[in-house]
Parts: structure tokens; sequence; C-alpha cells
């Protein structure tokens, strides 16, 4: 049913086209009625939220809404571009379909900024903390929200990430993070990161990014400041520049680790966080239950992270050639979800088959 979904793909230089598209797709729909009309948004491709998104459109389906069959359902990726994100945010939250789901705080904020006459009902998912959002949430009271905006957020602690990191090397003392102070979600990371790494006696050092495509500048400065890894954090902008960080550090023969399960052969360490396909298939069924006729204004802000297990990817491939004693300790082994072995084969927990690359 995935392939099934009708995918928008809309970069930077086809901001202008945005409205005509969309127009278009409308258009196509009017002559069924009956069917509701579901759009999706994500503000990059990176897998967190390709999972994510993967999980609300299952969780639709699971309540009975199909792409094709039971429901229009078109998924809109901004490409990591706010400008873009927020072009198809107007034109999403017009009138014209009867629900948005959103994955990403980039996305939430953009749907809800664009949406704030409620002329559309959304449904937010893939956020760590709505309520630094700027969206018109109140922490002491989850049901205190817009009618018309709800979702629920999935904060993983930066204290399981920093102490998973300190089993696998105990004199751990310095880590660097790049991370881009225009996102509340990864402003919220970094501040509990710091609050954690005082209290384990590590020194956290930053870098600050404004894209892309400054995140290895930032990093190549974190090098030389002689930071022992490198940590990303539920950042957008550097998550979409893995691999690029990956790459120097490797260079430097240091580690990276992260918050944001992904591809567990990219070359970090390790990998632990919620599993964000689970998060968005529970936000989907949320929207179906709306879409279904239960009253927004009498469901709170919830938490997936209450009810979505934890993920953790290990790579022992990755322990090659490094300067410093990293290693997987024994305790810790049995706890993963898919391990990488020395040899580059790839295990995963409960499947008897192994992959090799």
């Amino acid at each position: 049913m995935w392939f099934a979904v009708k995918r928008l793909f809309l970069g930077s230089i086809m901001i202008a086209g945005a409205s005509a598209m969309l127009l278009a797709t409308d258009r196509t729909r009017s002559g069924i009625p009956g069917m509701p009309r579901i759009a999706v948004l994500q503000h990059a491709s990176v897998p967190v939220l390709d999972d994510g998104v993967r999980g609300m459109i299952d969780g639709l389906s699971t309540k009975g809404y199909r792409d094709g069959e039971t429901a229009h359902i078109t998924v809109y990726n901004a490409q990591g571009e706010i400008a873009t994100a927020n072009a198809i945010a107007r034109e999403i939250t017009d009138g014209r379909f009867d629900l948005v789901l959103t994955s990403s705080t980039p996305s939430l904020q953009a749907v809800a900024n664009a949406n704030k006459a409620g002329r559309t009902m959304h449904v937010f998912g893939i956020v760590a903390d709505p309520y630094v959002a700027g969206v018109g949430l109140d922490r002491a009271n989850p049901l205190a929200h817009p009618r018309h905006l709800v979702g629920q957020g999935i904060f993983f602690p930066p204290s399981k990430v920093f102490g998973t990191a300190r089993q696998m090397w105990p004199s751990l003392n310095t880590v660097g993070v790049a991370w881009d102070p225009a996102q509340a979600n990864s402003r919220r990371f970094v501040e509990d990161a710091r609050v954690v790494c005082k209290e384990l006696g590590i020194e956290l050092l930053e870098a600050q990014v404004e894209n892309t495509a400054g995140v290895r500048e930032a990093i190549d400065s974190l090098i030389g400041r002689g930071v022992q890894a490198v940590w990303v954090g539920g950042d957008i902008t550097v998550s979409n520049a893995i691999d690029t960080v990956i790459a120097a550090c490797r260079q430097a023969r240091i580690v990276v680790f992260s918050q944001m399960p992904g591809d567990p052969e990219r070359g970090t360490i390790f990998d632990i966080g919620f599993d964000y396909y689970q998060a968005g298939r529970a936000c989907g069924e949320l929207a179906a239950d709306i879409l279904h006729g239960a009253d927004p204004a009498a469901i709170p802000i919830g938490e997936a992270g209450d009810f979505v297990a934890n993920r953790l990817f290990l790579n022992r491939k990755a322990l090659r050639g490094l300067k410093d004693p990293w290693r997987v300790p024994d305790d810790l082994l049995p706890t993963a979800d898919v391990v990488v072995d020395e040899e580059g084969v790839l295990h995963q927990r409960g499947k008897d088959k192994t992959r090799e690359r």
C-alpha cells in the first residue's frame, strides 16, 4: 500500500510551481465524493522521517483509510527547505484536504503557522518536544491546544545515548555536536545533553550550523578542537549530511554516534532511539480516529515514547582503525536490534537471515 501513495517531491526551485501542482491533483479528486483527502508533509528525506511517514500511511490503512480505495493520500517532501515547507503548508491548508499529517518539528511549525484559522485538521508526529515549537501548546495541560491541532511528542533522552557511549568507552571525556539553532527540536536536545554531559563529566563542544552545506566545516572545527567523538542528535539539518559527518570523523579516526536509528551500515558506531515507524503508525491511527469522528478537543497531546520501543543498532565494523579503544561490551550486544559484525555482515535480532555487504 505504501508504494501506491502518490508522492510529490518539491525542491526549492519548484516553489513557484507548487500551487499549480496541487490544483491539478485536486481536480483529479473532485469527481469522487465521500473519500477523505489526506495530505502528509515531511521536512526532509532522512531515514527516521521516511520510517515515520511509512508508519503514518500504514496506521491510516490499518483503520480503513487506504490510498486509492477508501482515501486519497498525497505525501509531500520539502527536501529540507523551510521556504518550500511554508509554500506547501499554505496550499495544503486552504481547505481542499480534510486532514494534514506532519512528520518533524519544522513540518509541524510550517503547517501550524499556515493553518491558524483552523481550516484543516492537523495531526502531528515524529516531534521530539512539541511544547517548544511555538504552536500554542501548554506543557502543564496537554488538553490545552487548538481544536484543529493535536498529535504526539517523542522525546528520546540524551542520557541514554551518552550512557551507551560511556559503556563502549568508559574514558570518553570530550564529545562534539553540530546543530542548527533555528530548530527548536535540536535546541531542546542540546540543552538536555549539556546537563547530562555535566553530570557524566563529559565536555560537550558545540558548533552551530545554518544549513546542510555548513556541516562539514562545523565538524572539521570540532575535530580541530580535539573531540573524541561526534554525537548527532535530533537535528534534521545535520542528519541530512550524516554521510559527510561520518566521512570527516573516519578520516580523523574518531567515532560518530546518534539517537536517530537509520541505516546500521552507514558508519556510525551505534544509533539508539525510538522506533520511528511505530511512532508514525500511532500517529496515523490517531488521525484515522479523528476522521472516524473522535473529538480532537478531547484528545490530549500525547507522548508516543510512552508506548514505542527503543531500538539499538551496533556497528562493530566501525571499530576498525580508531585511535581510541572503543569496544562493544558483552552485556550490550544482546540488547541490540541490529548488529553489523567485524566483517560487515548484518544480523537482525529475531531473524535467522543475515545480510552481507
